[in-house]
């Protein structure tokens, strides 16, 4: 999955000579905190809440200090690479252009966990079996081998490292409702089993998780 795929245009992006109180009155109706700015279709810069709430109202964008215009995403960029963005520059929203600086759209940080929400098999039937391993000695093709002897196979998997441990955990979410066969060859290889959830609770907790997150999104 690419910028291209998740790109938005609903989202109005500001341009240099918008007043404060345009862009804050933008962001609040739209529930964002940043906002790229765009001057013939080239991106100059990312307006934040936290710089307009400290400027003057009937001041112009373009007389503030933006975030850097390289803050962006490339439309054929992978989300992956793109949360990672989001979150080191504590975005909100992130712009995305092509490779001649034209600004594509936006990509906003509620668009990408709905994304992740509906893309981690979270209606697929299924259990879960969380292992904790050896971070030296974790290969997921080994836990894969394990899984598919008998007869079942991973949909997605999750790593939760400790810094303070040497050991991390790996959820796995298995395409089987009964998972005790699974949980024995597991036991017969040495692996510390954390838990396991049945499809039922599976399904009950992920959904009433999901709907939570979508129930707060759409506040």
């Amino acid at each position: 999955m690419i910028a291209n795929n998740i790109i938005t245009n609903a989202l109005v992006h500001l341009h240099p000579d918008d007043t404060v109180s345009q862009a804050l009155t933008i962001m609040h109706i739209n529930y964002v905190k940043h906002l790229p700015v765009v001057k013939n279709q080239k991106l100059t810069g990312i307006a934040s809440e936290e710089i307009l709430l400290r400027s003057v109202e009937d001041q112009a964008i373009s007389s503030l200090e933006l975030e850097d215009p390289r803050i962006h995403a490339r439309g054929d960029e992978h989300i992956f690479e793109i949360f990672s963005k989001i979150v080191e520059h504590h975005l909100t929203s992130i712009p995305v252009v092509d490779e001649n600086n034209n600004y594509l759209g936006l990509i906003s940080q509620e668009d990408l966990i709905k994304h992740y929400a509906n893309s981690f098999s979270i209606r697929e039937p299924g259990s879960l079996l969380v292992l904790e391993v050896n971070k030296r000695s974790y290969t997921l093709s080994e836990i894969a081998r394990i899984v598919e002897l008998e007869n079942a196979s991973i949909i997605c998997s999750f790593i939760s490292d400790n810094p303070n441990s040497a050991n991390v955990l790996v959820t796995l979410k298995i395409n089987r409702a009964d998972i005790q066969s699974i949980i024995k060859a597991f036991d017969r290889y040495d692996y510390t089993i954390k838990a396991t959830y049945a499809e039922a609770e599976v399904m009950d907790d992920l959904r009433e998780r999901y709907d939570s997150l979508m129930s707060f999104l759409n506040v």
